[in-house]
């Protein structure tokens, strides 16, 4: 009867032991997986930014033609304006606008607004007797936003 006991007593011990065993390893594979839950979820973003870095690197090397586009647009005379193919060339510009909009690009708003150093940048004070100082009066080159992030900022004459 006693030797059944001591028997009964290693089987508890034993028992007991594999127990807390499969609570160690239960914590363990929690963890890790947990730890993989948390690398996936930061690879994730990490590839997110990845490709919004290429995008906005690509959007960069777009902006120069649509600055050539708007230099031809503004001194393109009143007599072209009414042609047909000068008409389907700006209409290329159309296009690379809309390209971008879909992307998240959006110009900054610069003609008339208070001077924003954050969204522009000064590039000559003009004496301008109707604008209050800080007014922007001239915008040199367009500034971008992509997705509410300032992209390029705009190139603009401010009134002293």
């Amino acid at each position: 009867m006693e030797k059944e006991n001591e028997q009964i007593e290693d089987i508890k011990k034993k028992l007991e032991e594999c127990q807390k065993k499969k609570d160690e390893y239960l914590a363990g594979w929690q963890r890790a997986r947990a730890d993989f839950l948390n690398y996936k979820k930061d690879e994730m973003e990490r590839i997110g930014e990845l490709i919004e870095y290429a995008n906005t690197e690509l959007i960069l090397k777009i902006l120069p033609i649509l600055d050539n586009f708007d230099l031809v647009e503004k001194k393109l005379p009143e007599n072209l304006k009414k042609d047909e193919n000068i008409k389907g060339i700006l209409q290329i510009k159309n296009q690379i606008l809309d390209f971008l909009k879909n992307q998240g690009v959006e110009e900054i708003k610069s003609i008339g607004e208070k001077f924003d150093p954050n969204f522009q940048e000064v590039a000559e004070e003009i004496e301008a007797k109707d604008k209050e100082s800080g007014i922007i009066v001239e915008e040199i080159q367009k500034g971008y936003k992509i997705n509410g992030r300032l992209l390029r900022p705009a190139k603009v004459k401010v009134a002293k």
